[in-house]
């Protein structure tokens, strides 16, 4: 149950309490939350007597309460204000994320593919040369002082020689404007030779895969008719991971990353999914659950699950991490990670998903090979099903300003206002969650969505509740809140 204390003048004169909203948690736990986005974890009958203006003044609990601006007499209101604009900061950035589909082509078959890829023959769905470098300095238009120009496909090695081009373009132009140009590649890896990844590791490109998990998993969710999926993805994790643990003083070479999509075949594979993680040499796993967006829409019954099955999938990998973490081994989850750093740190990940209001254009822009602009990737997906709502320009023929100011753009951030949704602007979890316009239009119909009965609202439920658990206890917040710096 998550609500929102009732600020009724004759209570708040009798107990001191200032608005605040709770959560009673699995395990009897009752979470307090605030909008400065401080919280606290009460024993049951701690929370009855805070509640009710009793808990005795001086004691631990009450001067932890005051400190985090749950007695209202005792409110440090320039610290909540301070807190509110630290993790408020990305509001007044502009898009940071630029993401640039250089093909709808792609040599693979994914059971849950989104990106509306197209068979590998062909080049009609490839970016051209001009509009790359249209996307490039369109991007740089931005106001965030730091820009991320993503690489995306279907497969974007489908489309190197633009790719590549890119590449060394949005790294001139970073020079000569003296921006900060931070480049990335989302791959599957099949096309990848050396001569590709070393250009790739000279010019400090970021590189991200797919691992679903092992070799069966993963090949069943990631169909390659061209050989083994997942025998090229960690030939590949190896070859980067290498290149990083040598470093040279010439560039800065990245550790690689790989995002695990849940399906139906995931669940109870917790342990082999995290130790085929640890076998590539990776350090943090991205436990994503899978949308019914695209392609995973029409395959739901057979790739799908609830809610509640992912929520106990996530609880089991993290216990896991955490008793493998306790035996010295480091694996991390990035989702938690995320939460964690504003739930710790009070600041902002940079994950827009999750911001209020969410990236949608005002922090991400999706780019497609076309040139048309999209709000984001998801939005784009949309838009290759024929519904061009979450469409806000062209890159060949609108202005920056004609794109932020765009009805869509507007329209998604308005939705994912949180103190406008009713069952939002009531959680306890309101200071760190986010919903998805897209998600919700795909779903339920309207940007809006309904949150009552809304599937990625009780996902996002789900998480919080494993997290928020867990740092209820001495144990697991140990471990946790070392996996994000102070």
């Amino acid at each position: 149950m998550t609500t929102r204390k009732p600020a009724k003048k004759s209570a708040e004169r009798a107990s001191g309490l200032p608005y605040f909203s709770f959560r009673r948690l699995p395990g009897g736990a009752v979470l307090l939350s605030n909008d400065a986005g401080f919280t606290a974890s009460l024993r049951a009958a701690d929370f009855a007597l805070f509640s009710a203006g009793r808990l005795a003044k001086g004691t631990p609990l009450h001067k932890e309460l005051a400190a985090k601006g749950f007695v209202r007499d005792l409110t440090d209101f320039e610290g909540c204000a301070a807190a509110c604009s630290k993790r408020n900061a990305f509001l007044g950035a502009g898009p940071g994320l630029h993401i640039l589909v250089m093909t709808l082509r792609c040599n693979h078959k994914c059971l849950y593919c989104q990106s509306g890829a197209l068979g590998a023959a062909g080049s009609r769905s490839d970016m051209s040369r001009a509009v790359a470098r249209k996307s490039v300095d369109f991007a740089l238009k931005s106001t965030n002082p730091g820009i991320t120009i993503e690489f995306q496909g279907g497969e974007p090695l489908l489309n190197w020689d633009v790719l590549r081009d890119t590449v060394l373009y949005a790294r001139r132009r970073g020079r000569d404007l003296g921006r900060e140009v931070r480049l990335a590649l989302v791959s599957n890896f099949s096309l990848m030779t050396e001569e590709k990844a070393r250009f790739l590791l000279q010019n400090e490109v970021s590189i991200c895969t797919s691992l679903d998990g092992p070799a069966d998993l993963h090949n069943r969710n990631r169909t390659y008719a061209g050989g083994n999926s997942h025998a090229a993805t960690v030939r590949w994790l190896k070859y980067f991971n290498d290149s990083a643990a040598k470093q040279v003083p010439e560039y800065r070479a990245f550790k690689p990353s790989a995002l695990l999509t849940v399906t139906k075949y995931s669940l109870g594979r917790e342990k082999e999914i995290i130790n085929e993680y640890l076998r590539q040499g990776l350090s943090d796993i991205f436990v994503r659950p899978l949308a019914p967006i695209g392609y995973a829409r029409k395959l739901w019954p057979q790739i799908g699950y609830t809610s509640a099955e992912f929520a106990a999938f996530y609880r089991s990998c993290l216990d896991y991490m955490i008793k493998l973490n306790a035996a010295g081994k480091k694996i991390r989850e990035r989702n938690a990670v995320i939460m964690l750093e504003k739930i710790v740190n009070g600041s902002d990940p940079g994950y827009l998903d999750m911001r209020c209001p969410c990236g949608a254009a005002i922090g991400q822009l999706a780019y497609n090979y076309n040139g048309d602009l999209y709000t984001c990737d998801e939005g784009r997906m949309v838009g290759w099903e024929g519904d061009d709502l979450f469409r806000v320009g062209n890159v060949m023929k609108d202005s920056y300003r004609k794109v932020m100011l765009a009805p869509a753009t507007r329209a998604c951030a308005s939705a994912s206002n949180l103190e406008l949704q009713p069952q939002c602007s009531r959680c306890a979890y309101k200071p760190f969650c986010g919903v998805c316009p897209v998600y919700n239009y795909e779903t339920q119909g309207s940007l809006w969505g309904d949150m009552p009965s809304n599937e990625r609202c009780a996902l996002s439920m789900g998480v919080f509740d494993a997290l928020f658990g867990l740092l209820a206890k001495p144990a697991g917040a140990k471990i946790l809140k070392g996996w994000v710096t102070p």
